[in-house]
């Protein structure tokens, strides 16, 4: 499994990352047991469902040491991964309480508390300005977009893993956005898209 995280995103992994990532995977699995953080009927692919399919987010990072947001969360997909992959500093955004302290149990059980925040509270809730901007099955790419302007500057990259309705999706979202857009075909789920887009403003402003 190293070697399938190494090459879908694009970098190498150790072994003292990898056993992180199985105690994330452990961490996840006790607490799917109380809450309903995965869709259980994936637990069994979790692997490739669920941490391959984030881990592959890191082979578009714009740059070493860039600062992350997820927003929207969740159970730390992607934000967890990232983190744990790139040693960047991340911010995990969450609106759920229950989820907030198992994201708060995860980064002291994992010792990340040094790189890694979590905000309890919707994406309006979150501050600063960030180079990566990724949310996975939060919103349709017009509504994250608006959601999330203001935690950009000029060279934010946002990474927007979407599902087989993905590039109608981002056609939506270009009548109401410029910049540069592309859609990735996810390398675990050929049906599957990434949106990457950069230099976003809202069409007929600055």
């Amino acid at each position: 499994m190293i070697e399938r995280l190494a090459e879908v995103a694009g970098c190498p992994v150790s072994r003292e990352t990898f056993a992180q990532l199985e105690r994330y995977v452990a961490l996840l699995a006790a607490a799917n047991a109380q809450q309903n953080l995965i869709a259980r009927s994936t637990f069994d692919d979790v692997w490739e469902r669920h941490i391959a399919d984030s881990a592959q987010l890191a082979r578009f990072e714009p740059g070493p040491a860039a600062s992350w947001i997820d927003i929207g969360s969740g159970a730390g997909l992607p934000g967890i991964v990232i983190a744990l992959l790139t040693k960047c500093p991340m911010t995990l955004v969450e609106p759920r309480r229950l989820r907030v302290d198992f994201l708060s149990h995860v980064v002291a059980q994992l010792d990340l508390g040094g790189r890694v925040r979590v905000v309890h509270g919707k994406a309006d809730k979150a501050s600063g300005k960030h180079d990566v901007i990724t949310a996975r099955a939060v919103a349709s790419t017009d509504r994250l977009l608006a959601m999330t302007l203001h935690l950009s500057h000029r060279g934010t990259v946002w990474l927007l893993p979407k599902g087989k309705s993905g590039k109608s999706d981002l056609a939506e979202a270009q009548r109401n956005w410029q910049g540069a857009f592309r859609a990735e075909t996810s390398l675990t789920d050929p049906q599957a898209v990434i949106l990457v887009a950069s230099g976003v403003h809202a069409k007929g402003r600055r």
